[in-house]
């Protein structure tokens, strides 16, 4: 199946942007979500269904991965990928992730999918296998408006995951976007930036700290790659400069930085993450970095802003496809405690 096939893009997905528009207002994300899931697995055949759908308990549902996951040219992830699904499938699979996540969280995620396109000329052949189609949907128990329930979209830069119940979000992390190339330097699409506000709002936040705090933040070392496919984030006791230290227009820098990561959320489910790092204490809020102030292309950086409730780490360090040195993000929100909702009360 051709990427041509595959709906990412385009006037495609704007049609999909209006028809999510019209769902009612008062209806959460999570009743948005179940009947969006539910569309999708009834217009599934019975072998199709049985490659995306899982029991709630599956062991599998606490797997995630964004790395590629293939050997000897084969995936390896479970789930239905795109590549077997047909258009109008395709389409309600889109579907689910508009229902699950905001406009902006959609469409970044759509866009990374189509990067596979840029990696695919940029690499020719050489390395993982890059396919617009291996992006894989699973739902896990049955979707339902009142019971408990998940979903995760999965595939190279990308792994999401929501988990309700009884008509909420219980959880939507792990949360991973990742992008390479971070800025596309040639071709038609010279000049895109999937993840830049992660970037610009990260120098904001550093050109508005003082030299004291600036290297209170600053880390001996770049921050590790994220650890993935644990439940939980291990990261231990938080680092660098605490949110009290901060005036309020530094205080506000970091929020901004912080509602960037929430504003890939849906909007009902973003307000609630943000209201527990509130009534935790935005004081106890720590931000670290590593490495450059992403002022010079080329210099690797990472950083990593952590509180009582919430993790964000963010990672520049690796060359792009096309060997330009640090122009490869890795991005993702964490729930300290537990993802997959296994704090929730």
């Amino acid at each position: 199946m051709t990427a041509k096939k595959l709906l990412l893009g385009g006037m495609i997905f704007a049609a999909l942007v209006g028809v999510a528009g019209l769902a009612q207002k008062s209806e959460t994300t999570a009743q948005r979500a179940a009947e969006a899931a539910n569309a999708f697995l009834a217009a599934l055949k019975p072998e199709q269904k049985t490659r995306a759908a899982f029991a709630f308990d599956d062991p599998e549902r606490l797997r995630w991965w964004f790395t590629p996951q293939q050997k000897a040219g084969k995936y390896t992830r479970k789930g239905l990928p795109l590549e077997d699904m047909t258009p109008d499938q395709q389409k309600l699979a889109l579907a689910l992730l508009q229902a699950s996540t905001s406009e902006a969280g959609s469409k970044t995620a759509t866009t990374i999918i189509s990067l596979e396109v840029v990696l695919k000329e940029l690499e020719k052949g050489k390395g993982p296998v890059r396919n617009t189609g291996w992006y894989f949907v699973s739902i896990f128990g049955t979707p339902s408006k009142t019971g408990k329930w998940g979903w995760r979209l999965e595939g190279h830069h990308l792994s999401l995951h929501f988990t309700f119940e009884g008509g909420r979000i219980l959880s939507a992390t792990p949360n991973v976007y990742a992008a390479n190339p971070a800025e596309i330097r040639s071709g038609k699409r010279k000049g895109e930036r999937p993840l830049g506000d992660t970037i610009d709002l990260y120098r904001e936040l550093l050109q508005a700290l003082d030299k004291e705090q600036l290297a209170q933040a600053k880390q001996p070392k770049l921050f590790p790659e994220i650890r993935e496919n644990e439940p939980k984030p291990s990261v231990g006791t938080p680092v660098g400069l605490p949110a009290r230290a901060l005036n309020e227009k530094q205080k506000a820098a970091l929020w901004k930085l912080i509602e960037a990561y929430a504003a890939r959320m849906p909007r009902d489910f973003a307000d609630s993450e943000i209201n527990r790092i509130r009534e935790a204490g935005f004081d106890q809020v720590h931000f670290a970095f590593g490495g450059s102030d992403a002022s010079e292309r080329g210099q690797p950086y990472s950083y990593r802003i952590q509180g009582p409730t919430f993790l964000i780490e963010f990672l520049n360090e690796q060359p792009d496809a096309a060997g330009n040195r640090a122009n490869h993000i890795h991005s993702a929100w964490r729930t300290i405690g537990g993802d997959f909702g296994l704090t929730a009360k």
